[in-house]
């Protein structure tokens, strides 16, 4: 038992100071992977990189939305969705690898491609946009069957596809308060 602690704090301590900048990693990803899997670095700020990679999420689709047709708007936002797993699978595995991490804190891709799936079909407004940002975060954190069971996939479709789950989640419970209409708008 011993052994395992050790082991895991000597990866949590590794990782968060990569993620932090004080040590270098073992591997280096590609350029394109690291700004990918980081979104562009959000996923270095801290504390809770995650929590910072949904808020740029939110962001960029509570400004981008203005300029998208009412009726593509969800069209949009799915391709956004789409484009951030199938590009953040393969840059997650590429950054975690270079650290010789499963999932490092760093890679906040999952929590981008998560946080639009949460926003799908929710007209926009500071209410809905801080509502999918509450609920995305809560399911990303609480992680409900088969959420948890999903980072056991290999490398970066684990890294991905939890968020994406979470997400799914999100979407559901943010659908039934406006089905419901729990929410005024």
């Amino acid at each position: 038992m011993t052994c395992w602690r050790a082991l895991i704090s000597e990866r949590t301590t590794k990782m968060s100071e990569v993620a932090a900048g004080k040590v270098t990693p073992v591997g280096t990803a590609p350029l394109w992977a690291t700004l990918v899997a980081t979104f562009f670095g959000m996923g270095r700020l801290g504390p809770g990189p995650g929590t910072w990679g949904s808020a740029a999420a939110v962001l960029i689709w509570g400004i981008v939305w203005r300029w998208i047709p009412e009726q593509a708007q969800w069209v949009v936002l799915a391709g956004l969705a789409v484009l951030a797993i199938a590009v953040g699978i393969p840059a997650a595995t590429r950054f975690a690898r270079a650290l010789e991490l499963k999932d490092p804190q760093a890679v906040v891709i999952d929590e981008v491609a998560g946080q639009w799936i949460t926003l799908l079909f929710a007209p926009v407004s500071w209410k809905t946009l801080l509502l999918g940002f509450i609920l995305f975060r809560a399911f990303d954190i609480l992680k409900p069957p088969p959420v948890r069971q999903l980072e056991r996939l290999p490398e970066g479709t684990g890294v991905v596809v939890d968020d994406v789950a979470a997400g799914l989640y999100a979407l559901l419970v943010m659908q039934l308060v406006l089905h419901f209409r729990l929410l005024s708008l």
